[in-house]
């Protein structure tokens, strides 16, 4: 039992000791960008949880963090490295795009649930393409999902310009809309789409998959020891094979959800990096499904604050990505600490004896 919570202690202050180097670390920038770093860190503050409102501008940002990060964190248990995210939002909304015209007309219910479908098999199908990559023909799955989110991209940008445009979006390409009735509403007395709910249903159910079923369980052996696990007869490729496809699926979600909830057709802000940030949040939370439904509230409060970064301190917009690199960085860095720690170290109920 002690082991058990020095352990866990270990896993919650070596992350928070991350976040705040990353944070000392952005106030050096923002000082030499002229700007006073204490003033900085205020008015991120009050952009991302100082009032009711900013508060839910933060949980729309984090309900597609939540998704994406799935896509990191499940193939992780196997050893996985993917960070293909970005490229399965993209697919998986122009998906629930495809679905919700061809459904046009239906009544509102099927085609959110049609469009629900199409973004968790399309987004499903392009991270098991790595996952296949990786098992069958030994690509490493890092690079191979990293172009694919390349490609992904440009797919839309083909699609989108060519012939699912809309040819009234004349300054930015996009798709014909999907229409308000199919949109997703809103929670009750919240200005907060019901993508919040899926991100913590779907992290939820994760968490359920990886710890308490027999399929986490073997999924955990596999990426603890591959060899052990096929010689105990596990099979290895299904496992990876469900497991991308798992993780895809929940990335392709969060796409259906900016297409339903945000923006109403697929465009270029499909494109947004939600599917990094996810990746950001997966290793920040040392891939525990739960703890980055609090890591996704914190960098969606970080994405929040961008505008009055610039407003306030005059600060490039894209200063809040400055931060989540950092971020990004320091916590790959502090990796390399756990275990280096004494009093994190189980320590012997028995003292050794003395010859």
């Amino acid at each position: 039992m002690v082991k058990h919570w020095r352990k866990t202690l270990e896993a919650i202050c070596i992350p928070i000791g991350a976040l705040l180097v990353a944070l000392v670390l952005f106030g050096g920038f923002c000082a030499i960008a002229g700007a006073n770093p204490f003033g900085v860190y205020s008015s991120i503050y009050r952009a991302a949880f100082g009032t009711w409102s900013s508060f839910q501008n933060t949980l729309i940002r984090a309900a597609p963090l939540m998704l994406s990060s799935l896509c990191t964190a499940l193939p992780a248990r196997l050893g996985l490295v993917i960070i293909g995210n970005e490229g399965a939002i993209v697919i998986g909304g122009l998906s629930a795009v495809a679905v919700g015209l061809f459904l046009d007309g239906s009544a509102p219910t099927i085609v959110q649930i049609g469009m629900a479908l199409g973004g968790i098999v399309a987004g499903g199908l392009w991270i098991a393409l790595v996952g296949a990559l990786r098992h069958y023909r030994a690509v490493n799955e890092t690079i191979s999902s990293l172009l694919l989110n390349y490609i992904a991209i440009a797919i839309l940008n083909q699609l989108v310009s060519g012939v699912m445009r809309d040819p009234s979006s004349l300054n930015k390409p996009s798709t014909y809309p999907i229409g308000m009735a199919s949109m997703l509403g809103t929670l009750p007395g919240t200005r907060v789409h019901y993508g919040l709910l899926f991100g913590i249903v779907a992290c939820g159910l994760a968490y359920l998959l990886i710890q308490r079923t027999t399929f986490g369980f073997a999924a955990r052996i596999a990426g603890g020891n591959l060899r052990a696990a096929r010689i105990a007869g596990l099979p290895v490729g299904k496992l990876t094979m469900a497991i991308c496809f798992l993780g895809g699926a929940c990335a392709g979600l969060a796409g259906m959800v900016e297409v339903a909830a945000v923006h109403g057709r697929a465009n270029e802000s499909l494109n947004a990096n939600y599917g990094y940030g996810g990746v950001l949040v997966a290793f920040v939370a040392r891939h525990n499904p739960l703890a980055a439904v609090l890591v996704s509230v914190l960098l969606g409060g970080i994405l929040a604050s961008s505008g009055i970064l610039q407003r306030s301190h005059n600060l490039p917009d894209a200063t809040a990505l400055v931060f989540q690199g950092l971020v990004f960085l320091v916590v790959l860095y502090s990796e390399s600490l756990y275990g280096k720690f004494e009093m994190f170290k189980e320590r012997s109920a028995i003292a050794p004896s003395v010859a």
